[in-house]
């Protein structure tokens, strides 16, 4: 951007500001969305808390540590947000033309995963073991890799003025891009993570301005592609279990019922304000499977009631009205399509796992952003943010 009205900031265009104008005026640090910021931040110490609460005591888990989880959700929290400052260093831009490199990266990992070095971890075989007993799930970067790669490809004519809405060659050429990674992770197979990539697929074509048609049919595709999926028996038998189980759960409440029984009986027993922080029967019982990672809203319901619990909405809330009104904001298409696809890809993640310990939708194996523990899953919504507030600094600035 040039003019009276652009400002340079380091990793944008060829006057680079570097480290020493981060806090001078209108510098990268001043036009940042705090708001934003400030709630991913909360909602990770919230994390923290309720993770150390739910791991505290499972010295089966913990290696007699009880701050084992503590300490390394922290450090994936404090990875995360450096992360996201790279992010925002680089530009979202810059990463526009590493969009090749980056998705070339992202399908040898998820390919990975599927030799001996992959390896199985409550029932979803879609993690790459590595040293020093930590893990590593592709399919969560594979999101990222999704939405900058059919931004790059539905934007590039557009925002060039060649065209005022992708064309159909276009389309298909994004929709392809999206399939074979998507196609590798159902082989795994990591179903939740599948969902999210065809809402984020979605999302990103909405926003891209194609043809309704385009929408309708991808909606049609997949539902007949869900239907042909369960008919030829792709997914394993306890994911089936658990879709038998989100339609009637009574139906093996001591089997596959008991993580969504056990889930409302911890919500419902906390009634306005809960039992108090680390103070939780249900979870200081051990009752509630895997309540660190993908039923972590338990413990909020449980021990901070539904206060507890609607802040923690709330929070994801305000974190996705900023990031729409980034979208809206942008004078680019490339910009307002990413933007587009972290809110469709954090709106329904988090509805999917908060759903879930409601009973109200099936169990996926999801993680609640910026709450639950595990490393790949916080690297890749920091880096989310760092992309938004790339877009938002980059914006035209008034005279």
């Amino acid at each position: 951007m040039t003019g009276a009205n652009s400002f340079q900031v380091s990793g944008y265009g060829p006057e680079r500001a570097g480290w020493t104008r981060l806090f001078a005026r209108d510098s990268l640090a001043r036009r940042l969305d705090w708001t934003m910021l400030l709630s991913a931040i909360a909602l990770s110490l919230i994390g923290s808390l309720l993770v150390y609460s739910a791991t505290r005591n499972r010295t089966e888990l913990n290696q007699d540590d009880p701050y084992y989880f503590l300490v390394r959700h922290l450090l994936n929290t404090g990875i995360g947000f450096a992360l996201m400052i790279g992010t925002v260093w680089l530009g979202h831009r810059t990463l526009r033309t590493a969009v090749p490199i980056l998705y070339g990266v992202s399908v040898f990992l998820i390919l990975l995963v599927l030799t001996p070095l992959g390896s199985t971890i409550n029932g979803a075989h879609s993690w790459i073991k590595l040293p020093g007993g930590f893990s590593l799930q592709p399919s969560e970067f594979v999101k990222i890799t999704i939405i900058l790669g059919m931004a790059m490809l539905l934007a590039t004519r557009v925002d060039a003025g060649d065209k005022q809405y992708p064309d159909h060659r276009t389309v298909v050429q994004a929709l392809g891009l999206a399939a074979v990674p998507m196609l590798i992770v159902m082989l795994m197979p990591d179903l939740g993570s599948v969902m999210v990539m065809v809402v984020i697929v979605l999302g990103v074509l909405l926003a891209s301005g194609a043809s309704n048609r385009w929408v309708f049919g991808l909606i049609g595709t997949g539902t007949m592609g869900a239907i042909a999926v369960w008919q030829l028996g792709v997914l394993d038998d306890y994911q089936i279990a658990r879709f038998a189980a989100f339609a009637n759960p009574e139906l093996d409440p001591a089997g596959v019922g008991y993580n969504t029984n056990q889930a409302r009986i911890a919500i419902g027993s906390g009634g306005l304000t809960g039992s108090g922080l680390f103070h939780g029967s249900q979870t200081t019982g051990q009752f509630v499977p895997e309540q660190q990672t993908d039923f972590v809203f338990t413990v909020a319901g449980e021990e901070l009631g539904f206060i507890g619990g609607g802040l923690i909405i709330v929070l994801l809330g305000v974190i996705l009205w900023r990031a729409c009104r980034i979208a809206r904001e942008t004078t680019e298409l490339y910009g307002t399509i990413v933007a587009a696809g972290i809110v469709a890809w954090f709106a329904f993640q988090a509805f999917e796992n908060i759903g879930m310990t409601l009973g109200i939708m099936p169990v996926t194996g999801l993680p609640l952003p910026f709450v639950s523990y595990g490393g790949s899953s916080m690297f890749a919504v920091w880096v989310a943010v760092g992309l938004l507030q790339s877009i938002r600094v980059q914006r035209p600035m008034s005279a």
